[in-house]
């Protein structure tokens, strides 16, 4: 077989070497093709650019026994057709190529031929070499690739457009068997052996017209019992020897079950498994491998309400099914109504069951279900790190004293600016003047009416206490301490001369008679309407009164020195509940039941409004330093301003559980104080920073008790030592306490 084969290549550069001579003039006669199609000759005209299988087609010499005579002959005139055949190959032209079909697909083999003759590795059109590379490429260039020798294969001188096609569409009768060769961009016309080819293909059928699918089978194995094999080739020396490459894998996998990276195939159970779709999330279960299941949400399981045969405690009585029925449906508590059966027999049918099933369906498969990552939270991480208290002491921390004394309760109470002498306000009408240390009551002055409010006079050289008593301001002189500076206290007020032609004020200023010196009163401020608050500026010159009655003139201020009183407002802004004089800068502030308003006295305007969210405002009370305010409300609620962060609060104490009825800072350490109707004083610590950028810190350092609740009340007003952490409060059950 392998010298058949070689005899027949050999034959086959035979003939290829003798296409490859120059063309006779004389036609060779015709080859007829398996298909019926004549075979293309080689004339004049013929296209010599045609590669060695090629043209050992069209040559028209089917003789395969050429002996190697021939081949060596053929072998000499290879030398002298070379050049001719180089120059044959050079001058191809496109229209040539694309003129001349591919004679691989016009003629088919001859069944008589060597199945040898056309033995070729490349099956593929080899005219354009340009291999694998895609022909976008050589969109931007002339040529669509090279041929053989290099040369380029250059593109139709003009693309047809769609009226090309269209025309030649209607023009040429083979437009619907032309193709276009994208190798070298030419159109292609189609034999009718490539048409057939095509249409068989499409049909589903063999492309070979003589291969039969339906040939009877061989029966190779004979069902017959054979003495020798099918091959009797003997077995392999391999087929004995163990293999070193399966041993290795055994050994890998031995010691990958040793290790437990393989685990051993558990018998599988025969018995079927089923699924509760309503369990609980098992982590180890199916469901619960599913990181994003959501569990539909159970019904309730019934009660005692539910059951035909209800406890008599669960039948509701005639008004409460009146009740029941009058209600919405959305504010019942049940949708039903228990009943008693005799029998569970006797009860009907439930007229809304199919409804709601059919309204669980809905909510279990239309109901969006969201899954929310629960964070495990530690409730002690919530509580802000607050410093601990015996790091912020010094702060009041017992009962040191209680002043006894007043036959009712105590409203209000004042210390003098040393700190050595208290003065506090009753029910009972009296003033009394206690010594702090020693908590004795040095003097008692009847006023003749309830008294609303104290107020010591905040400079250390005057000697002086506003008592507001019923429509009146008693200016009262209490003769303690030292005797210079009572003397200059009287001196100061009677160096006024007054005018010649007195203006009209909104109050009276009234002398003292002889009578009421004695007691210590030396000027009575009469303003016709009842008298709620007094208060001191901090020089000690103005005070400000607040009158009950409502309406522009509710506020007054007057001017101890020159006896003159006026009315800073033209119109009412709502019921005035306090005011207090800024410290540091000429602002007076005005607390409403609902805000609180800053007045700048030297402009008249209104600087600002602050909005506490309390109901009703009951007291107030300014930092030292001017920046913050604290206010208390009947809401039990302290709130507290920073005036440079905004009108809204910074901080909200819910601390009491009662109304607050008094605030008070301490001038010296960075404390503040808030009585409440509970019975209690709550201290905290409120420190400001001279830093802008930092917040102040509020702390509850203690809860003092020392007052036992009259009538619904506890304690009505605080005040701090001006010099000591100490805090005095005064009490509805007519007492004063100290706590240090």
């Amino acid at each position: 077989m392998a010298g058949t084969r070689g005899v027949g290549r050999e034959a086959a550069a035979a003939r290829a070497l003798q296409g490859k001579r120059p063309p006779e003039p004389e036609l060779e006669p015709e080859e007829p093709s398996l298909l019926g199609a004549p075979a293309p000759s080689l004339g004049p005209g013929s296209d010599p650019g045609l590669s060695d299988s090629e043209e050992s087609v069209f040559s028209g010499l089917e003789d395969s026994g050429s002996d190697s005579s021939e081949a060596d002959t053929a072998a000499e005139e290879e030398d002298g057709a070379s050049g001719a055949e180089q120059h044959s190959r050079t001058e191809k032209t496109p229209g040539q190529q694309a003129g001349t079909p591919s004679p691989r697909t016009e003629v088919a083999s001859v069944p008589d031929e060597d199945e040898y003759v056309e033995d070729s590795s490349d099956e593929e059109d080899i005219r354009n070499t340009v291999g694998n590379v895609p022909l976008e490429w050589y969109d931007d260039f002339p040529h669509v690739g090279y041929d053989l020798d290099g040369r380029r294969i250059y593109k139709p001188l003009r693309t047809p457009d769609e009226l090309d096609q269209f025309l030649d569409k209607m023009d040429n009768p083979d437009y619907w068997r032309t193709v276009q060769d994208r190798m070298t961009g030419h159109s292609v016309q189609l034999t009718d052996e490539q048409v057939a080819l095509v249409r068989r293909l499409q049909r589903g059928q063999f492309g070979d017209v003589s291969f039969n699918p339906y040939e009877p089978a061989v029966d190779f194995f004979s069902g017959d019992l054979m003495i020798h094999p099918v091959t009797n080739r003997p077995a392999d020396k391999r087929s004995f020897i163990p293999s070193l490459v399966e041993k290795e894998k055994v050994s890998r996998m031995v010691h990958a079950i040793k290790m437990g990276w393989i685990q051993p195939r558990r018998p599988r159970d025969s018995t079927p498994s089923f699924y509760d779709l309503w369990a609980q999330e098992d982590p180890d279960a199916v469901l619960g491998r599913h990181k994003m299941h959501v569990p539909a949400p159970k019904l309730a399981l019934p009660g005692h309400a539910e059951s035909y045969n209800p406890p008599p405690e669960y039948l509701p009585s005639e008004e409460e099914r009146m009740a029941w029925e009058q209600r919405e449906p959305d504010e019942r508590k049940r949708n039903f109504l228990p009943r008693r059966f005799p029998s569970l027999r006797a009860v009907p049918a439930y007229g809304r069951f199919i409804q709601e099933r059919f309204e669980r369906c809905l909510d279990l498969y239309l109901c969006p279900r969201q899954r929310k990552m629960r964070v495990n939270v530690d409730p002690e991480d919530l509580i802000p790190r607050l410093p601990r208290p015996r790091d912020l002491q010094p702060f009041p921390t017992c009962q040191a004293l209680v002043y006894r004394g007043h036959s009712d309760l105590v409203r209000c109470l004042s210390v003098s600016p040393g700190g050595q002498w208290l003065a506090s306000g009753s029910d009972d009408g009296s003033v009394r003047l206690w010594e702090v240390a020693s908590a004795r009551c040095v003097r008692t002055v009847p006023v003749g009416g309830v008294v609303k409010s104290v107020a010591w006079n905040p400079r250390p050289t005057v000697c002086l206490v506003a008592v507001a008593v019923e429509d009146a301001v008693l200016l009262l002189n209490p003769a303690l301490g030292d005797r210079l500076v009572v003397g200059s206290t009287d001196q100061l007020l009677s160096a006024f001369t007054p005018p010649a032609e007195p203006a009209a004020q909104p109050a009276h200023w009234l002398e003292a008679s002889e009578e009421e010196r004695r007691g210590g009163l030396r000027l009575r401020i009469c303003h016709g309407k009842p008298v709620t608050q007094v208060t001191w500026h901090g020089r000690g010159d103005y005070m400000a009164v607040v009158l009950a009655t409502p309406g522009h003139t509710q506020v007054l201020i007057h001017q101890l020195s020159r006896r003159r009183s006026q009315s800073p407002f033209r119109r009412g802004r709502g019921q005035v509940q306090c005011v207090a004089f800024h410290p540091v800068r000429p602002f007076l502030l005005v607390a409403s039941q609902r805000s609180v308003r800053l007045y700048h006295l030297l402009r008249q305007e209104l600087t600002k409004k602050l909005t506490p969210n309390c109901k009703w405002v009951s007291s107030l009370a300014v930092h030292p330093a001017g920046d913050n305010v604290i206010c208390g409300s009947y809401d039990s609620k302290l709130v507290w301003f920073d005036l440079d962060l905004s009108t809204k609060p910074y901080r909200v104490l819910r601390h009491h559980k009662k109304a607050l009825r008094a605030v008070a800072f301490h001038p010296r350490y960075p404390l503040f104080a808030s009585g409440s109707d509970d019975g209690s004083v709550i201290v905290c610590h409120g420190m400001v920073y001279n830093d802008l950028l930092q917040n102040p810190l509020l702390v509850p350092v203690k809860v003092l008790k020392g007052h036992t609740l009259t009538k619904d009340l506890g304690v009505l007003d605080v005040a701090f030592h001006p010099t000591q952490p100490w805090v005095f409060s005064a009490g509805a059950d007519g007492t004063l306490c100290l706590f240090t």
